[in-house]
C-alpha cells in the first residue's frame, strides 16, 4: 500500500478505502457465481494470521480494537480444479467451522469426498452440516518432540512430522485421495501473495475489515485471473464458472460496475 501511494501520489487512506471497495465487490460477485460447483473431492484447512496484535500481546497493545488478535482463514479447495470454493474469516472454534461448512455445502452440486486435518472442530461440524451425505476422512499428522535448541520465539511450526494417520469418519472415502496437500499449498499461495500474511514484519492487518477484503481480492485473482501451472487455465475456467481468462482490467470493470450499482441504490432510496 505504501508503494502504491509513492507511485500514484494518492493518500494511504484513499488506497485503503479503494481496497475495501474492491474486496466487497469481489466478495459479492464470487458469492453469486460460485454456486452449483461440480466438485468431487474437496480439501479444507485453516491458515493463521492476526489483526493489530497477536493474542499473547493483546494485554500490552495500546488502543487495540475489539476484534484484534489471532484470526484464522478457513479455506476449501477443489482437488481437481484447484478452485477456492469457499473461505471464512474467524476464530478456530466450532462455531466458525459450522458457518464455514454450511457455506461450502450450499455451493456444491453433488456429494463430495471431504478431507480435513485432525482439528477437533471438524468432527461435529461436518456431521451436523452434511449428515451422512458426504464421504469424510481426516488426515492426522503425527509430530515428534520439538527441538530443544529452538526457542519459542523462533519456532513458527510444529515439530518434525514423523508420520500420518488416515481416519474414515463418514461414508466411504477413497483412501488414495485422502489428502490435504492441495489446500495446504493454496494456503502457502495466500501467504506468499498477501503481504499482510508475512511473519515478522509490520505489514500485518490493522483492521479486520481490511483483512477480509484483502483475502476476497486475493480469491478473485486466484480463481479468475491467475493461470494454474498444471491446469494451464484458471481454476474458475476448470470448474466451468467462466469460459474465458480474466485480466485485472476485468476485475476493475467489475468493481466499477458494483460501485455504480451502489450509487443507483442510494439515489433510489433517497
Amino acid at each position: 500500500m505504501r508503494a502504491i501511494t509513492r507511485i500514484t501520489g494518492a493518500g494511504k487512506n484513499t488506497v485503503a478505502r479503494l481496497q475495501v471497495d474492491a474486496g466487497v465487490a469481489c466478495a459479492a460477485y464470487q458469492d453469486r457465481v460460485l454456486r452449483n460447483l461440480p466438485c468431487k473431492r474437496v480439501q479444507v484447512d485453516e491458515i493463521w494470521s492476526f489483526v493489530y496484535s497477536k493474542k499473547q500481546n493483546l494485554a500490552r497493545a495500546k488502543a487495540a480494537p475489539a476484534d484484534a488478535g489471532d484470526v484464522y482463514t478457513w479455506t476449501a479447495i477443489c482437488a481437481d480444479t484447484k478452485l477456492l470454493a469457499s473461505f471464512y474469516i474467524g476464530d478456530r472454534g466450532y462455531g466458525c467451522a459450522r458457518t464455514f461448512l454450511d457455506d461450502l455445502k450450499q455451493r456444491l452440486a453433488e456429494r463430495v469426498q471431504l478431507t480435513s486435518d485432525g482439528h477437533k472442530a471438524y468432527l461435529v461440524a461436518v456431521e451436523q452440516t452434511f449428515g451422512t451425505d458426504v464421504d469424510y476422512a481426516q488426515l492426522v499428522k503425527l509430530y515428534g518432540a520439538p527441538d530443544p535448541e529452538i526457542t519459542a520465539e523462533r519456532r513458527y511450526s510444529p515439530g518434525k512430522c514423523i508420520g500420518i494417520r488416515s481416519e474414515t469418519l463418514i461414508g466411504s472415502p477413497d483412501p488414495a485421495h485422502v489428502s490435504t496437500s492441495y489446500c495446504e499449498r493454496a494456503n502457502l499461495t495466500m501467504r506468499m501473495h498477501m503481504r499482510r500474511f508475512t511473519r515478522l514484519t509490520n505489514a500485518f492487518s490493522k483492521k479486520i475489515d481490511n483483512h477480509a477484503c484483502a483475502i476476497s481480492l486475493h480469491a478473485m485473482f486466484y480463481n479468475f485471473v491467475r493461470v494454474h501451472q498444471t491446469l494451464k487455465m484458471t481454476p474458475a475456467m476448470a470448474a466451468g464458472v467462466t469460459k474465458r481468462l480474466w485480466e485485472m482490467t476485468d476485475v476493475v470493470d467489475l468493481i466499477d460496475a458494483w460501485e455504480a450499482k451502489q450509487v443507483r441504490e442510494i439515489r433510489l432510496a433517497a
